[in-house]
């Protein structure tokens, strides 16, 4: 448990501190010129690299050059069903198309689509993939599989969706984010049911990393395909949101429970290795595999 105290402690620390710094950075400059703007992105990004640097400056500690790249190795780990490329990348805009229909029965109006094409949301998927092992190396490579061998994997996803969520805070108090105003309560019930289906995908997955990171780069492309934001909220820890955001969230948690359920037994390894096969997952599942 230590080693994932001083993870998350670490994380946050420098994630957190990179962040305000970029923003006094780019507040502070004016005019702003290329070079301000360079480097505040220069310390965001590093900000949001900070799970995966952290991850892997303690596994290398831990285990050396071999437990590092076994951690990486799995970033690569594309050798899975077709299914769960399908699940990865449709998940999030299923939910959200979901939310638009019950809106449609339920007041008899459509809710507001986004205006971004459908092929760009198609495009920019595979090229931000990549970005998004700075965060999964971490929460799902390094931190998901310690949380399991002590709460097991319905209990650890949900805690690790927590901490997550929390990671996220200071974009809820940063001027010109997508997040800036917006209620962090509903927030963190988002976050923390997705955080149930990505374990859910990674543990079905034998531990791949890629297939979670296509997932978050999904998520982050195709939420706004109904988008849920508040124009002008500024109370980011008011429960109070959009009737989108909150069916979102239901839909969510309706889909959260069941795989809660299905990962009731289930652990992944302290080492970090996922089940070996799918007589181990559905042995771990004690149902037939899927």
């Amino acid at each position: 448990m230590w080693s994932l105290l001083k993870f998350f402690s670490l994380t946050y620390i420098v994630s957190w501190t990179l962040w305000i710094a970029a923003a006094a950075i780019l507040r502070g400059a004016a005019p702003k010129s290329s070079a301000v703007v360079a480097i505040s992105g220069f310390l965001y990004l590093l900000g949001v690299f900070a799970p995966a640097l952290v991850a892997l400056a303690l596994t290398g500690r831990a285990d050396g050059r071999a437990g590092t790249l076994d951690l990486l190795s799995r970033i690569i780990k594309w050798s899975v069903g077709a299914r769960w490329y399908v699940f990865a990348v449709g998940y999030m805009a299923a939910i959200k198309l979901a939310a638009a229909l019950l809106l449609r029965i339920a007041t008899g109006a459509w809710p507001a689509f986004g205006q971004e094409p459908l092929y760009i949301m198609a495009i920019t998927i595979p090229f931000s993939t990549p970005v998004q092992a700075g965060e999964e190396i971490g929460w799902r490579g390094y931190a998901l599989p310690r949380l399991s061998a002590h709460l097991g994997l319905s209990s650890a996803s949900i805690a690790l969706g927590v901490i997550w969520a929390g990671w996220h805070l200071p974009f809820f108090f940063i001027s010109g984010t997508d997040k800036s105003g917006q209620s962090f309560p509903v927030y963190l019930l988002t976050v923390t049911a997705l955080s149930v289906a990505m374990a859910w995908l990674y543990w079905r997955t034998n531990g791949s990393l890629l297939l979670t990171m296509l997932m978050h780069a999904a998520v982050n492309n195709t939420k706004d395909i109904v988008p849920s934001a508040v124009s002008a909220a500024t109370n980011a820890f008011s429960p109070s949101s959009s009737l989108v955001a909150w069916l979102t969230v239901a839909i969510l948690w309706i889909c959260a429970v069941y795989f809660l359920v299905r990962m009731r037994r289930a652990r992944l390894p302290r080492g970090g290795q996922a089940l070996s096969n799918a007589r181990d997952i559905a042995s771990a599942e004690s149902v037939p595999a899927a």
